[in-house]
Formats: C-alpha cells, sequence, structure tokens
C-alpha cells in the first residue's frame, strides 16, 4: 500500500500512474520469485519515476546509455549478458536503404507506427548515412523483418544482428561558455537559451522544465555538473564543466546544448 501511496504521489495523469504501478508490479512479483524480468521500453522520464520507487531497478536498452530502456530484474545467478541474447526480451534490426540521408527520425518512426506498433514497444533509433539500427521488444522483431519494407519514399531492407554489433549514433552537442550569478535553474537556463532570468523562472514555475528527466518548479534548484536540463519550447542541454570565479565573481561554466 505505501508504494501505490508514493506511485499517486509522484505520478502526473492517471495513465502514468497505471503504468508505474504495472511496472512496479511485474519486477517486484520477479524478485520474489527469482524469476528474470522485463518491461516494456521506458522514456528517460519514466525510468527516472522507477528509480525513485526502486532504487534496485535496472534499465538496458540494447547499448549502454541507451535513451529508452527497459527496466528489468535477474536472480543473481543469471548475468545480464546471458539475459539479454539472441533469445532474450530486447532486438536489434539494422534497417538499410540507399540514398545517403533521405531519411529522418520521424520517417522511421512514422512507418514503424504505421504498422501498428506501441510506441513502448520501440526503443532508440539510431540513424545513420546508409542504414539505422532500431531495438524493439523481441516479439515484435519477426512481424517487423517481414513488414517494415519502406519509408517515407525510401525502400527498405531489414535485417536482426547481434545487441553487440548495433551502433549508436553519436549525440552532437553545441558547446557554449557563459557566466552566471548562480548555479541555480533560473540562471542557468537564462544563460543556456538567451532568456532574462525573469522569464526563465516564470517558465520553470509553469512546469515547463526538467532535470535529469523529472518536471522541477523550483527556480532556486541547484545544479550540478553532469545534469541534463530541458526546457519545452527551447531545447536541452547537460552542464559539462565549472570554471572559476571571473573578477566581478559570476561563476564560469560550460553547455552541451543538445543538437
Amino acid at each position: 500500500m505505501e508504494l501505490k501511496k508514493r506511485i499517486a504521489a509522484i505520478a502526473e495523469s492517471e495513465d502514468e500512474r497505471m503504468l508505474l504501478v504495472r511496472v512496479c508490479d511485474r519486477l517486484e512479483r520477479a524478485a520474489a520469485r527469482e524469476t528474470p524480468a522485463a518491461t516494456a521500453f521506458l522514456t528517460p522520464r519514466e525510468q527516472a519515476l522507477v528509480r525513485q520507487l526502486l532504487p534496485q531497478a535496472a534499465f538496458f536498452g540494447g547499448t549502454d546509455n541507451a535513451e529508452r530502456a527497459v527496466a528489468y530484474y535477474l536472480p543473481e545467478y543469471l548475468p545480464r549478458g546471458d539475459f539479454f541474447d539472441d533469445e532474450g526480451p530486447l532486438a536489434c534490426l539494422r534497417v538499410r536503404f540507399y540514398e545517403a540521408d533521405s531519411l529522418t527520425h520521424r520517417d522511421i518512426l512514422g512507418a514503424l507506427m504505421g504498422l501498428g506498433l506501441r510506441r513502448d514497444a520501440v526503443g532508440d533509433i539510431c540513424l545513420h548515412e546508409k542504414y539505422c539500427d532500431i531495438f524493439v521488444l523481441s516479439d515484435m522483431a519477426r512481424y517487423l523483418l517481414d513488414n517494415l519494407t519502406s519509408a517515407g519514399r525510401q525502400h527498405l531492407t531489414t535485417e536482426r544482428i547481434a545487441l553487440s554489433q548495433a551502433e549508436k549514433a553519436p549525440q552532437a552537442l553545441r558547446e557554449v561558455r557563459a557566466t552566471v550569478s548562480s548555479l541555480r535553474l533560473d540562471a542557468v537556463l537564462a544563460a543556456a537559451f538567451h532568456l532574462s532570468r525573469g522569464t526563465a523562472a516564470e517558465a520553470v514555475n509553469a512546469g515547463n522544465a526538467a532535470v535529469n528527466s523529472l518536471t522541477c518548479c523550483k527556480p532556486d534548484r541547484l545544479l550540478a555538473v553532469g545534469d541534463e536540463v530541458s526546457l519545452r519550447g527551447k531545447g536541452k542541454f547537460r552542464l559539462l564543466s565549472l570554471g572559476g570565479e571571473t573578477r566581478k565573481g559570476r561563476l564560469a561554466l560550460t553547455i552541451g546544448i543538445f543538437i
């Protein structure tokens, strides 16, 4: 009962509450029975919420540092590599197309949704020049091998590859150097997105900012190196490093803007 109360307190919608109940119930049952189990793919926010509720939960999306990942429980006798093998809950499909850079992430996702897949059956889509690696739940792999034949105006050829062969697309960051009066959330947001401090604070108060995938409504929240911050309608950045104080007593920092 205590867990359900905690879920109700942090969930922002009934759909989110129900999802968290399902995920926690699945993982707790697996732990009680000492049997392996994995969920569908979770968004970064959903993963962060599950971590709050079940600190022992583990996550994997097919590659390390995947954005979308399944939550899983493994008994001590079962190594992760043995669970996420060729017969495991995740599969990677390599989809090739012939015209370089002719497809976008949206094109590929649209083709998948057009085939009737749920969004939580699809993990990261790692797009490269003439192919992309798509992580999906294993029970969807055969269906996609047979039916994922086009996206946009491009013909596709699809094959299943081992998770170890997958190539994650590099995350591009544009480095920006700035100075701030403090590491308060509103101050760093203002510097990153060229806003006034007041405008940044209003956006935070309105629930439009998130720190490490969780909504934050406190403009005075202090940030640390490594924190990832997003502002609805503006974008997302990572606080990369801190420098010393300037002559005017301001803090120098380096921000990586996701592009």
